[in-house]
């Protein structure tokens, strides 16, 4: 099928019309983006998700656009204004804003002082004087005094209102005010009087009286005003000089200078002053949050993926305590595959203070488990718990990790978490949860709401529509980019994967309990409602452990295994053999092996697999520590050095756990050595870093950091622990660069207050 706008969506995405219309066709048959980016490589040019994301979401622009065209040509029609021209207009417009310019002068309109106008008959003498014909105007009113117009003044001034609306709705009006907004609008924002005072005001001081150009007002600036006004403690404006309005607008509209002209010229102030200057406000102010919410949740989007794709442990037995004071730490332990053995709660820290209790504890169930790694949860008395089990001699080594546990409190109490563990108290759920994001943080944390798991910026601000669309792309490119193991996975984590839903992962599930694991891909067609166009889509991103055929656990599709056993064939071998010797694989070559329906794409693709099958792409965990003596703000001094862990990025920063219960902020003119516009240019969440106190603002609790002396804590390669103090990072090695210039937002740290978290 032919996509109407194909020309217009090629040129503003610079893709070809080929690209275009195979992905429209895909995507229209009920492909997703992972599998068309994944293994239809030929038909879109070797695009990414991203550009496919792209071209469908420009797809879905057009439709509604062309939605919405109907419903103007209707109305028009209906009110027998609808002349060929305008038809044909309205027909070949391809911007949403252009097309509602064009239906503003025919949509139905309530009582509006130009109508009224126009009711007593005075259309006549707007068109005259819009004309600068009339060299005498108050001569030309006086034949339009009647019952309704009582005299001359009263006719000029209908006459005005007349115009005025006609230069609201004019286009040319309206996109000289549109390009000076874009080029000169300010927006500020000052605070209300009467709410000054108040306590849950004062987050909102720095934009009490707050003033800069729109242009280079940043999303979380745009959405933090916003937020304050929708709390009823700010006034926000997004104006222009009312003064340079006029002038522009009258340089266009008026034709001569006499006594006409000046009419027009009040009917020109008055159009801006009541009546353009708010509906071009309206749709800036639409513009800034829409644009600050694409930034906001790029920024979420982008957090998360990091987060997903965090370094999993992998299989093996691990102890996760939940750290907590008066209520004790809460102790479980998993089996290599996640399965709860046992729960217990210790109380090593105030008030209890057992901990040689705790100690005798965690070494017993050490042993009786066979432990081989323990994750604590990095909120309340984590620093205390990281200390008691690194003091412990275990006879062993046993490896010691941090646990991001954002969101674990909101899956301990959910639904997913009453299903898996019906008979345990919340507590329990959220340790457990602990210790599975350990061995796998992918398959733990797509049970919980994305927006939970506390990686955003001004989430709860954003539209949560289109937010909620991205995140659930992110959780499926990520878990389709990882594979699933189609033995061991939720359904939770199932139905993420390409081609399957809700209703097909819990069927998954259900068939392997009943007949045990399934022993080949082939064997998914007999699940209930996984049909052709279903298996099509999941097969290759679903892997089988131990599977008779080895590529039943690769990435390799299975409408492509003929071309490896013809591979192999060709270099008188096996599949096995071909996956296990690289001497083998060395033999053949790619060109031989490329048909009309298998591209060159397609064949480097499966080499590459053929390499390393069912790899996971993760990179291996690493162990981390905070500074010894470490442990409260006031431990913190401008100047030390500090190991910590990214937490969070935005598009100011990064925040970044040093140990001391409140995150810091490395502002992004600190991120680098060198200019960045973007914060992930420099660091990745859950990265670790050394990094410089610059500020300790303990009342407001506050601390300011910086990475410009040193990136990524290095190791040595092969070995954890420890970092070593003031070396250049081994994951984001750079070479220094001209130091970013202080902006005055930036002077003294200013910009580092302005965008320190609510």
């Amino acid at each position: 099928m032919e996509l109407k706008y194909s020309q217009q969506i090629a040129a503003t995405l610079n893709l070809t019309l080929k690209q275009i219309s195979s992905i429209y066709e895909l995507h229209s048959e009920g492909s997703t983006i992972p599998f068309i980016a994944r293994y239809r490589k030929e038909a879109t040019g070797n695009l990414d998700e991203v550009a496919i994301a792209n071209v469908i979401d420009q797809v879905k622009y057009f439709n509604e656009l062309e939605k919405r065209k109907e419903t103007v040509l209707k109305t028009i029609e209906e009110a027998g204004k609808l002349s060929p021209e305008l038809k044909k207009r309205i027909e070949d417009c391809v911007n949403a804003t252009e097309l509602e310019d064009i239906y503003l002068p025919y949509k139905p309109k309530r009582k509006t002082k130009a109508t009224v106008a126009v009711e007593k008959g005075l259309e006549p003498l707007a068109k005259l004087l819009f004309e600068q014909g009339p060299e005498n105007p108050e001569e030309e009113a006086t034949k339009y005094i009647n019952e309704q117009v009582k005299d001359t003044a009263e006719a000029l001034q209908g006459a005005r209102d007349i115009m005025a609306e006609w230069i609201a709705e004019n286009e040319q009006a309206r996109n000289i005010v549109r390009k000076l907004f874009t080029e000169e609008a300010m927006v500020s924002s000052r605070v209300l009087t009467t709410k000054k005072e108040e306590a849950d005001a004062q987050k909102y001081r720095d934009y009490f009286e707050f003033k800069e150009p729109l242009s280079q007002s940043p999303s979380h600036r745009i959405l933090a005003i916003r937020r304050g006004e929708k709390e009823g403690f700010l006034i926000m404006t997004i104006q222009i000089e009312k003064e340079t309005a006029h002038a522009e607008l009258k340089r266009v509209l008026l034709k001569t200078s006499g006594l006409a002209a000046k009419q027009v010229e009040l009917a020109i102030e008055d159009a801006y002053n009541r009546l353009l200057q708010s509906s071009i406000e309206t749709e800036f102010r639409m513009a800034s949050k829409t644009k600050a919410d694409e930034e906001a949740i790029r920024v979420f989007a982008e957090n998360l993926r990091q987060l997903l794709l965090a370094s999993p442990l992998g299989h093996k037995r691990v102890m996760a305590l939940d750290p907590g004071f008066r209520t004790g730490c809460k102790l479980v332990c998993l089996d290599e595959h996640g399965t709860f053995l046992k729960y217990v709660t210790i109380f090593p820290h105030a008030p209890q203070n057992d901990w040689n209790g705790a100690i005798q504890t965690i070494k017993e169930l050490v042993t009786r488990y066979d432990i081989e790694a323990i994750g604590y949860g990095n909120g309340t008395a984590s620093k205390e718990t990281e200390q008691l089990v690194r003091s412990i001699d275990f006879g062993k080594p046993v490896s010691v990790f941090m646990v991001n546990e954002s969101g674990a409190s909101i899956y301990s109490a959910s639904e997913v978490a009453r299903e898996e563990f019906p008979d345990e108290d919340v507590t329990v759920r959220g340790a457990i949860s602990i210790g599975r994001r350990l061995l796998d943080p992918l398959s733990e944390l797509v049970k919980i709401d994305a927006k939970s798991i506390g990686v955003g910026q001004y989430q709860h601000d954003v539209n949560q529509n289109r937010l909620k669309d991205a995140l659930d792309q992110v959780v499926e490119s990520c878990v389709n980019f990882v594979g699933v193991d189609v033995n061991t996975a939720s359904k939770h984590l199932l139905m993420y994967v390409s081609g399957l839903g809700s209703t097909v992962a819990r069927n998954i599930v259900e068939y392997r309990t009943k007949n045990g694991g399934f022993k080949s891909r082939e064997e998914l067609k007999k699940v209930s409602m996984l049909g052709p166009k279903a298996f099509e889509q999941c097969a290759g991103f679903l892997r089988i452990v131990n599977a008779a055929n080895p590529l039943d656990n690769s990435a390799v599709h299975p409408e492509s295994y003929h071309v490896v056993e013809a591979m192999a064939a060709k270099v008188s071998s096996t599949v096995p053999e071909l996956i296990k010797n690289p001497d083998v694989r060395k033999q053949i070559r790619a060109k031989e092996f490329v048909t009309e329906s298998i591209g060159q794409f397609t064949i480097e693709d499966i080499l590459k697999e053929l390499e390393k099958p069912g790899r996971d792409p993760r990179s291996p965990i690493e162990e981390f520590r905070f500074a010894e003596g470490v442990s409260t703000m006031e431990d913190l001094k401008p100047g030390m050095k500090v190991p910590g862990i990214v937490t969070n990025i935005t598009n100011f920063g990064a925040f970044v756990d040093v140990g001391v219960k409140q995150d810091g902020l490395v502002h992004i003119s600190h991120l680098a050595n060198r200019y960045i516009s973007d914060p992930n240019e420099a660091v990745k969440l859950g990265q670790k870093v050394m990094a410089t106190v610059l500020e300790v603002d303990t009342a407001r609790k506050r601390i300011a950091l910086s990475l410009k002396d040193g990136q990524a804590a290095e190791r040595e390669p092969g070995k954890s622990g420890k970092p070593e103090a003031g070396k250049p990072g081994s994951r984001d090695s750079r070479k220094p660069g001209k130091p970013q210039p202080l902006n005055p937002f930036q002077a003294k740290l200013m910009e580092l207050k302005k965008n320190f978290k609510d």
